[in-house]
């Protein structure tokens, strides 16, 4: 049998029912302001990094889609022929690599163009035809339709190919933009810009670049060497922990490195 709930009888038990359902629903009110502003708190000071943290994921998984879809278009468009040159490299046939190199150059994708045209540039200069492997790098170097890494690699190794017969301002102009720490190609392009300031008894400008290179922790060793002792001969310091300088020094350098 259910209970049925005692209602109050009297004024004064009705008065105090009502005072009771009063405080609670302003206790509830009270309850509910308080969340609201803890919320409003809450999202005036993490809102914009939670909404910026989203954006940031969301561009992140758009920015991995396209990759991805780049990337099997890449290896789609003259993946083939891309490894058959190579396997022609590996073997020592130079003519018969270039001549797949070039089809490729002409038909693949941007970035397979430019690997091929980079090839083809460094079969002319394994031949000793600098002149035809400068041409064809500065080629690639001022085509703007070619990813900036291989551009910036081609300004490089036609700069390196040709440099005894260009002039120290046309080196400095071809490589200034790279020779800045923190760039990938800063060593490298800041040696041969090092030098031509050299070549122009710019020593000031010269020096802070060649002691440059020897800090900076990811430029080869045998090259840090060469521009730690070019620094030290222009008068400038480039030497900040001297037993680790010489503990660097005394270990022997890869061939990698010494290609370099």
């Amino acid at each position: 049998m259910a209970l049925t709930p005692t209602l109050p009888q009297t004024e004064d038990e009705k008065r105090a029912a009502r005072e009771i359902a009063q405080q609670d629903m302003l206790l509830r009110e009270v309850d509910e302001a308080v969340r609201q502003d803890e919320a409003a708190q809450f999202a005036r000071k993490y809102g914009k990094i939670i909404a910026g943290i989203i954006v940031a994921g969301l561009l992140a998984f758009g920015g991995y889609l396209l990759w991805e879809e780049n990337s099997e278009k890449t290896l789609e468009q003259g993946s083939e022929s891309f490894v058959s040159a190579l396997d022609q490299l590996d073997a020592g046939n130079l003519d018969k690599a270039d001549r797949q190199l070039e089809e490729l150059s002409k038909d693949g994708s941007p970035g397979a163009q430019a690997a091929a045209n980079l090839l083809r540039a460094a079969i002319a200069a394994d031949k000793h035809d600098t002149d035809k492997a400068a041409q064809m790098f500065f080629a690639l170097a001022d085509d703007t339709s070619a990813p900036q890494a291989y551009r910036d690699l081609a300004a490089i190794r036609g700069v390196s190919t040709n440099y005894d017969k260009m002039k120290p301002q046309q080196v400095i102009d071809r490589l200034k933009p790279l020779a800045v720490p923190g760039n990938a190609f800063f060593p490298s392009a800041a040696e041969l810009v090092a030098m031509a300031y050299v070549q122009q008894d710019k020593k000031d400008l010269a020096g802070p670049l060649f002691a440059a290179i020897a800090k900076d922790d990811n430029a080869p060793q045998s090259l840090r060497s060469r521009a730690r002792q070019m620094s030290g001969l222009l008068g400038f310091d480039a030497v900040e922990d001297a037993e680790a300088t010489v503990s660097e020094d005394a270990q022997p350098s890869t061939a990698a490195e010494t290609a370099q």
